[in-house]
This record gives structure tokens, C-alpha cells and sequence, in this order.
């Protein structure tokens, strides 16, 4: 299914910058960069070294379009596997339309979105897992999500899947083997060997399984709700957490009637906070909205940030915050829960110890999600502790291990499904069911096994995943 037209298109962001690279892919691309390229040197770019790069003009019937460099790759050692041209002219739009148009009226057909990519793992150089990681790579806006993609580029996950798979097809082997030889009652496989194989397969896809929890919101984000009742200081708290006056700040009760959302990345770790409408009792239908739309924001948290305004608390409005907090954490009892304590600089010390006495819940053992910390959102106390409250509820240690983590849910579907199909096989083991049945099951985890890394694929699953990717990668 490998398309035999040479492909070009924009490889660097559109829009005007310093420099624009236009990129061509396929048999024909030195061809088609030749007939409009002029070297500075005289140099017939068709006869020049793979992986060299040539200064001179794009030129067209008499008419100069711009000076840049020339780069050529030779098939297969490029990205695609097959020859590429990479032509690095000035970034203003006009220059790149023209030469790609030029291009275009050359022979050249107009790349569709992922399709450098899509060669590049139909020309084997990249498995499908992989090929997923460059798109990941791309979208990375933190230190965490770059690490775990680019051990994804290089085959961390692939050669583990692989190893997992080879080891399962030897045993699928010499499983169909003794189907052959049916009649004659003889067993090829080492059942208990089998059995220590499948326990070792089980184990490594847990782990996997699981890693996709921390995963997955390293890469889209650590959402954390900031919620409390009306002026407590939420959008205080946002702004001074993002270091810049996102939200509005206002003395009057209800001024944040929407949700306000901003990303800050903290020791490499993304977090989404939301600064929601306060939580009260109103009349205002407007407001009622944006309250409604504060439970919904909770829900979809990983984190939850309740903020009380330390200033009011007294020994007889006690009682009703701990109610408050009852009552989050009866409704949502698995989300890690930061009870803050805003505006303590307007406390005594003997006040605040007070408070923070009465409001840690010293009747349950210690758990590691909640948590109680003081600041002053206004005067950036405490801010710092916030942020590695925050970071403890990351499990990262797989990242500071650099073990394998799981980010994509295609992936973690087949993961779940190949578990399915292996504890079905030591299910079978167990009952000393026949092979021919056990050879099933066998067949369809390493279907599954093989789906994440493209050794079984079909054009729509590519094509679901290459849409996604940007034109001209």
C-alpha cells in the first residue's frame, strides 16, 4: 500500500519565521529538486552524496525565488526510507507557497497529514508504537511528557513488546507443533515452563497496565479543581500559583462566575488548574450555573485544592467547614484532597495552631491523599509547599527509573485484551484443557500483542492514527 508519488510539504510550523523547511519524500524527489535547484558551485545535485547539503537558488524559467540550502537523504537511509530533499529557504509565507507550488507543478503531489511518517513505518523504520511516539513527541510541552515519548521513539516500549511476544510465539510453536502430531498423544511444550513464562507475561503486562494510570496524565495534565466558597481567595491562589493575574480578583462575593483554566509546569510535571465558581447557596441563576459547573469540574479532577479563608474561621463556624469537607470527601473519597488555609498571615500563631489542630482529622490513620498546608495566597506564602504537596501525588518513580510507561489508550486497550487472552491460557493449563483449544487463545494474545506495534494493522487503524498527525510529519 506504499503510495509511489513523491510527496512535499511544509515540515516547520506555517507562518512567517526566520527560515522554512519544505520537505519531499519519495523515488522522485533529487529528481524533482534538480530541476530547480542551482547550486552556487555548479554541482548537479543528482549526482551528490547522501546526508551533504548544497547552497544555492530555486530558479524557474528565468525567475530567482529565493537562496537556500539543500539537503539530501538517500533511500533507505532517511526518515522515510526513501530519498528525501529538504529545502531550508527564508520563512516568509509568500517564498514558501511559491516554491512548494513549484514543486507541485513538477511532479510533486501535496503530503497528506502524518504521511512522511506513515512511509517511514510501511518502510519499516519505525514500528507502529514508535510511530505514535513522534506525534507525542511533538505535542510534549513538559520535561515529563518529552522523556516518556522520546523512550517510546527510541523502542523502550516496542522491544519489551517484542521480547513478550517472541517468547509466547516459540511456545505458540511447539503448541501447534503437537496438533500435528495428535494422534500420537506427545507434548512438545514444557508445561511448567509455559506456565513460568505466563506468569512472567502476566506480571510484565500489570505493570504496564498500570503505569497507564500516571501515563496518561503526565501527557494531558495533572487536572487540579481549586474549590471553597465565594471570596476565600481561589483566583488569588491561580494567580499566584501561575505567577501572573489570570483570573480576576475582586472583593465582591461571586465575581469568578465561570470556570478559569491555565497549565503550570512544576519540576517537569504538568498540572490544569481550575479556579471554579465559589460553592454557595444563591439565587443568581447565573452564578448557579457556574457552581453546577464547579461539581462537574471536580469530578474530573485528579486533585482537589479546598481553600478556607483562615481569617473567618472562628470556634463556632468549625464545625461547617468540617462538614464542607465531609462532605467532598464522602463524594469523592479516592481524589487526593489539599485542605488550604488561606490569608494565615492575618492570623496569631496561637490562632492558626488552633485551626490546624481542630481541622486534621486525627481520628483516622495518616493517608497520602489528604493533606492540610497554611499560606497566604496574596503575600505568596507557602506557595512552594503547595506545589510539592502537589508533585507527591505523582507517582513518578517509574519516570526517575526510566521504566517503560504506558501514555496511549490504543495501546492500553491491547494491553488489557492480550491479559484477557493470557490468563485465559493458564486458566486452560490449570484445567489440562487440549492444545488445540489452548493454541486459540495463544493466537489471539499475540494478535493483540502484535496490533500495538503493527505487525498486525489495517488501513483504517492507520488511518485513525495518522489523521491526527500534523502535515508535513
Amino acid at each position: 500500500m506504499i503510495a509511489q508519488d513523491t510527496i512535499v510539504a511544509l515540515a516547520t510550523p506555517s507562518g512567517a519565521g526566520a527560515i522554512a523547511v519544505i520537505r519531499l519524500s519519495g523515488k522522485e524527489a533529487i529528481t524533482i529538486a534538480s530541476q530547480v535547484f542551482q547550486s552556487v558551485s555548479g554541482k548537479d545535485i543528482g549526482k551528490q552524496k547522501t546526508h551533504t547539503i548544497h547552497l544555492g537558488h530555486v530558479v524557474d524559467n528565468g525567475k530567482t525565488y529565493d537562496q537556500v540550502l539543500l539537503s539530501i537523504f538517500k533511500g533507505p537511509n532517511s526518515y522515510t526510507g526513501e530519498n528525501v530533499v529538504e529545502i531550508s529557504c527564508h520563512g516568509s509565507t509568500f517564498i514558501q507557497q511559491q516554491i512548494i507550488q513549484l514543486l507541485l507543478r513538477k511532479g510533486a503531489k501535496m503530503a497528506q497529514a502524518g504521511e512522511f511518517t506513515l512511509r517511514a513505518f510501511l518502510n519499516g523504520k519505525l514500528d507502529l508504537s514508535q510511530a505514535e511516539a513522534v506525534a507525542d513527541l511533538i505535542a510534549s510541552d513538559n520535561e515529563a511528557s518529552h522523556q516518556i515519548a522520546m523512550q517510546q521513539m527510541r523502542g523502550g516500549f516496542s522491544n519489551e513488546i517484542a521480547k513478550l511476544r517472541e517468547e509466547l510465539l516459540n511456545f505458540a510453536s511447539l503448541i501447534e507443533l503437537e496438533l500435528d502430531f495428535s494422534e500420537e498423544d506427545v507434548e512438545f511444550a514444557d508445561r511448567t515452563a509455559f506456565y513460568e513464562l505466563l506468569n512472567r507475561i502476566e506480571f510484565v503486562l500489570k505493570r504496564l497496565i498500570d503505569s497507564f494510570a500516571v501515563g496518561n496524565v503526565i501527557k494531558n495534565g495533572i487536572p487540579v479543581a481549586i474549590v471553597g466558597e465565594p471570596n476565600v481567595g481561589k483566583s488569588t491562589l491561580l494567580n499566584a500559583l501561575l505567577n501572573e493575574e489570570r483570573a480576576i480578583v475582586s472583593d465582591i462575593a461571586g465575581t469568578t462566575r465561570d470556570t478559569i483554566e491555565d497549565e503550570l509546569v512544576i519540576n517537569g510535571i504538568g498540572f490544569r488548574f481550575i479556579d471554579t465558581a465559589g460553592i454557595r447557596e444563591t439565587k443568581d441563576v447565573v452564578e448557579s450555573i457556574g457552581i453546577q459547573k464547579t461539581f462537574e469540574k471536580i469530578e474530573q479532577a485528579q486533585v482537589v485544592l479546598l481553600l478556607i479563608d483562615s481569617s473567618q474561621l472562628s470556634v463556632n463556624s468549625l464545625p461547617n467547614v468540617k462538614v464542607e469537607i465531609a462532605k467532598i470527601r464522602n463524594k469523592f473519597p479516592q481524589k487526593p484532597l489539599v485542605i488550604v488555609l488561606n490569608k494565615v498571615d492575618q492570623l496569631t500563631p496561637e490562632a492558626l495552631a488552633v485551626f490546624t489542630d481542630e481541622l486534621t482529622d486525627n481520628s483516622q490513620p495518616t493517608t497520602d491523599n489528604r493533606k492540610l498546608i497554611t499560606i497566604s495566597a496574596k503575600q505568596k506564602i507557602g506557595i512552594e509547599e503547595l506545589k510539592n504537596t502537589l508533585l507527591s501525588f505523582v507517582n513518578t518513580g517509574a519516570l526517575r527509573n526510566n521504566e517503560t510507561i504506558v501514555t496511549n489508550t490504543r495501546h492500553y486497550d491491547s494491553l488489557l485484551k492480550a491479559l484477557e487472552e493470557v490468563q485465559k491460557v493458564k486458566w486452560g493449563l490449570d484445567a489440562g484443557i487440549s492444545s488445540d483449544l489452548m493454541a486459540i487463545d495463544i493466537r489471539q494474545a499475540l494478535f493483540y500483542f502484535g496490533e500495538i506495534t503493527g505487525e498486525v494493522t489495517n488501513d483504517e487503524l492507520l488511518g485513525n492514527i495518522f489523521a491526527n498527525f500534523c502535515i508535513g510529519k
